[in-house]
């Protein structure tokens, strides 16, 4: 990934808090016929390592876990906000009118070997652990013992589990640091007026001295 250096977000904790709170990944795999990419949920844990460990879980029918190069690398994507960025925003355009449209957004790339785990126990633990973290947040949180037994143990014959140790991070946090304090501003004001505040904190955050 291109990342100039002023787009750099280097920090492992804060690579970490996006990947947590936005987990739908875009996994790129290498297939016997070239790129392949999935949108899978992936959960990151920490297990004592650097970067952690990603797990999810795919269709059986889905070709990913019989396709793939297990010498090769794979790519997991994470992406939070994005907004487009009109030129009209900045401070400065009635000055020099030397602006031009872009687009703001925060990614994080792990990269890791791949491991397909083809075991009952283990995708019931993966399942029932990545559904208390993501109904954490609800008033009634739905747990896996509320389906039907039967339902529950015909559902996991249908789908394979998967697990990435991720071996390394990049994380690019485009979110106008480029720009001076005054266009930091109005891109900020613009954003709340827009019904985008999530992009607009990421600014501000930015804009911190």
């Amino acid at each position: 990934m291109y990342i100039p250096k002023h787009f750099d977000e280097p920090r492992t904790e804060v690579m970490q808090a996006l990947m947590r709170d936005y987990p739908l990944a875009t996994l790129v795999t290498l297939a016997a016929d070239g790129l392949n990419a999935n949108h899978i949920p992936l959960q990151l844990t920490d297990d004592g390592s650097a970067y952690g460990k990603l797990s999810g879980h795919i269709a059986r029918s889905n070709p990913l876990w019989t396709d793939f190069d297990q010498q090769t690398e794979v790519l997991a994507v994470f992406q939070s906000e994005n907004s487009y960025i009109s030129p009209s925003w900045y401070a400065s355009k009635p000055q020099t009118g030397k602006v031009v449209p872009t687009w703001n957004y925060a990614t994080v790339h792990a990269y890791g070997k791949l491991r397909i785990i083809d075991d009952p126990a283990w995708i019931r633990r993966q399942l029932e652990d990545m559904t208390a973290a993501f109904e954490a947040g609800f008033p009634e949180p739905w747990s896996v013992a509320d389906a039907p037994a039967d339902f529950t143990e015909r559902l996991i014959t249908q789908i394979v589990g998967i697990e990435i140790s991720v071996t390394r991070l990049q994380g690019k946090w485009k979110i106008s640091q480029n720009q001076p304090p005054e266009n930091q501003s109005s891109v900020i004001t613009a954003l709340h007026e827009s019904g985008q505040p999530a992009m607009a904190n990421l600014v501000a955050d930015a804009a911190k001295p």
